[in-house]
């Protein structure tokens, strides 16, 4: 491979990382440094299939006695579910929607990748593996990635068997398209809604189970708590958003895939319901929430109009196989309708830029490069605030080219989205796109088993931090959702497991009491603030806060600010709150005040987090820290970590504990597109 040299996976291939500069001294208290003491060894290749073997197993009739909590009902949630129910144990699945199907998976759109090579232009398990070390800027564990690429191939198989419905080439093979930071076509897609199909059949495996007994649903739940028995999770806390109802459930095990924190910046591509309390909640409880300044910032969704919005919608990724992104080269002429603006005075800057590869680089540089084109003058459309926020993502090359049936066929539900949202033709006139708050890269930290620093409790999907290190390549949520949940977790979750039947605990346990007893004190106290502001105020405050000083761009001042504007904002919170209604009914004014009141609380570490890293990788941009061309320039020999975070408790300043990346199958380098 260009550029790369191939290794064993037995030598290390860089040294641990010595971080020098202290831009955060004050803000938190080092702590011991971290391992993962289930990190396998040998061969990268061998790794995952040795470790399968190693695992212990259980068999079916100490299976059925053993209970598991899922929280979570998206990909990652739907297929464990799915799997350990099949597999026999007894699952309760916990989503707080009205259905499974309303998980925000189904809002995905491009695709799924898979290292299957039906182009035959060269990809393989090691270039998927490869891509995605390199696309997340080298801040990710090469094991747990040479596992996703590997599993990948089985992904594809699993989903045909169910049914889901892939694009496929007119002799009957399955189609495959290119993303961004590739140079080879393999993802896998159903037209512009992939996650929604992937979702169904997911769904669909998860019924099968609760017809057969052994998944239970629980409908409109949230988890407020988890609950700990000397030092190992055994439950959790749930209040019934129906009725009020607090409830205890609990298990021999817990895994949250409950998803990802994008809605700390108010506006994103998430769900309005996407939030961080389970994760949080066991964050505080003891798990170690790692690299949460790591978030991605979607390079093509649909501009602010105004004020008014509280969510913005993501318009796929695939649109950038055959739109073609320019800008006027004259900020005069950002005036003009696009139509009229020849030729000549285009600027298509990313295939000006990246010639290798154009409008395909992965999102984190298209984001920030469509930033410094409004930044410098020449954004187009409405004005907002101050200035344009907007870049054209143009199909009439692709029109003249394949026909307009042809890109109907292909992208003509998301053209009809964009059409419903902004009034606008794109087959007749260029969209417009402006990055936003999408996925997030951070998450609860997890051994290579995907368990946690608590002992019991797993992190499976975009809740995890494991895959995508600094940045993550289009396509690849969905895989990593259903890899944990249809594949990995199930064999590592029976290692724990085989440790089993355990020690059942009753509901009168003094750990289960407090953790009850807990979740009922904030509930008074939220209800019984009786200020003057709605939570959404607060959170819409919060999410200027963090996109100013924490966004596509961040500094040592910038995030200082920022740190203090949130302890602000948090005592004001506690203060002033308004919460309406009662506690025993539905309210969703109740709902939202322990949402906003823990993306509060983890605005602050992600800025913490993002003030310790003097250095810019993937979708963390420090202005300190860059080429002499405006390029992420990472500082190997400081950085090459996880930043791994133990809460401090409520007065205390966070720990921070570092796991040292080491690469044996990859020679670390500064990422190039060009």
């Amino acid at each position: 491979m260009a550029g790369s040299t191939l290794h064993d996976g037995s030598t290390p291939l860089n040294d641990a990382a010595r971080q020098t500069s202290d831009d955060a001294h004050g803000y938190y208290i080092a702590g011991e440094p971290l391992v993962d003491p289930v990190a396998p060894t040998g061969p990268i290749a061998d790794r995952w299939t040795t470790r399968r073997f190693e695992n212990r197993l259980v068999n079916p009739s100490n299976r059925r006695k053993l209970d598991v909590i899922i929280v979570g009902t998206g990909l990652a949630g739907g297929a464990a579910a799915a799997t350990l129910g099949e597999a026999g144990y007894n699952v309760k699945s916990f989503c707080y929607q009205d259905s499974p199907r309303r998980a925000h998976s189904i809002a995905a759109q491009g695709g799924i990748n898979a290292a299957k090579n039906y182009k035959e232009d060269g990809d393989s398990v090691f270039r998927l593996f490869y891509d995605t070390v390199k696309g997340g800027d080298y801040r990710s564990r090469e094991s747990n990635v040479y596992r996703l690429a590997e599993v990948s191939t089985n992904i594809i198989d699993q989903c045909v068997a169910q049914g889901v419905p892939f694009a496929r080439e007119y002799g009957g093979l399955l189609d495959n398209r290119s993303f961004g930071g590739v140079q080879v076509s393999r993802t896998f897609y159903a037209r512009g809604q992939t996650g929604q199909q992937l979702l169904l059949g997911a769904y669909q495996a998860m019924e099968r189970q609760v017809a057969a007994g052994t998944v239970t649903q629980y409908t409109r739940h949230e988890m407020l708590e988890l609950i700990v028995k000397d030092g190992v999770a055994r439950g959790i806390i749930a209040r019934n958003l129906m009725t009020g109802e607090v409830e205890t459930h609990l298990a021999d095990a817990v895994v949250l895939a409950s998803g990802g924190y994008g809605n700390v910046f108010f506006l994103s591509t998430n769900a309005m319901g996407c939030n961080v309390t389970a994760t949080w909640r066991a964050h505080r409880k003891g798990a170690y929430m790692a690299n949460p300044s790591f978030t991605q910032i979607h390079p093509t969704c649909i501009p602010v109009s105004g004020e008014h919005q509280s969510k913005l919608t993501l318009m796929s990724e695939s649109l950038r196989n055959d739109g073609r992104i320019w800008v006027p080269k004259k900020a005069e002429d950002c005036d003009k309708d696009p139509r009229d603006i020849a030729e000549a005075d285009r600027d298509y800057y990313l295939e000006r830029i990246y010639p290798s590869f154009g409008n395909l680089v992965p999102r984190d540089i298209a984001s920030r490069q469509a930033k410094n084109m409004c930044d410098e003058g020449r954004g187009v459309g409405p004005m907002v605030g101050d200035f344009r926020r907007g870049v054209y993502l143009d199909f009439s090359d692709a029109i003249e080219r394949m026909g307009e049936d042809t890109v109907r066929e292909k992208y003509g539900n998301l053209f009809d989205m964009y059409e419903r949202i902004t009034g606008e033709n794109p087959y007749q006139v260029p969209m417009r796109i402006y990055p936003a708050v999408h996925y997030v890269m951070g998450g609860l930290w997890v051994d290579y088993h995907l368990q946690s620093s608590i002992p019991g409790l797993f992190v499976t999907g975009e809740a995890n931090f494991s895959d995508h290190g600094a940045n993550r390549l289009g396509a690849s949520a969905l895989m990593q959702g259903l890899a944990d949940g249809y594949f990995v977790l199930p064999n590592t979750i029976r290692d724990y497991l085989a440790d089993g039947p355990f020690t059942k605990i009753t509901e009168d346990d003094e750990a289960v009491v407090e953790a009850r007893r807990s979740v009922e004190k904030r509930i008074d106290t939220f209800l019984s603030i009786n200020g003057s502001r709605s939570a959404d105020s607060y959170h819409r405050e919060l999410g200027h806060i963090m996109w100013e000083f924490c966004g596509m761009e961040r500094s040592e001042e910038g995030l200082r600010k920022a740190i203090d504007m949130i302890r602000e904002l948090k005592k004001d919170f506690w203060t002033d709150l308004k919460v309406l209604g009662t506690a025993d009914s539905l309210n969703q004014s109740l709902e939202k005040a322990g949402r906003v009141a823990d993306f509060i609380e983890l605005g602050e570490l992600m800025c913490i987090d993002a003030l310790n890293r003097r250095e810019s990788c993937g979708g963390h941009f420090r202005v300190e820290s860059q080429t002499d061309e405006g390029e992420a320039l990472r500082h190997d020999e400081e950085f090459a970590y996880v930043a791994a975070w133990e809460f401090g408790g409520e007065d205390g300043s966070p720990v921070l504990h570092k796991e040292d990346l080491i690469y044996t199958a990859i020679e670390m380098k500064q990422r190039s597109y060009k």
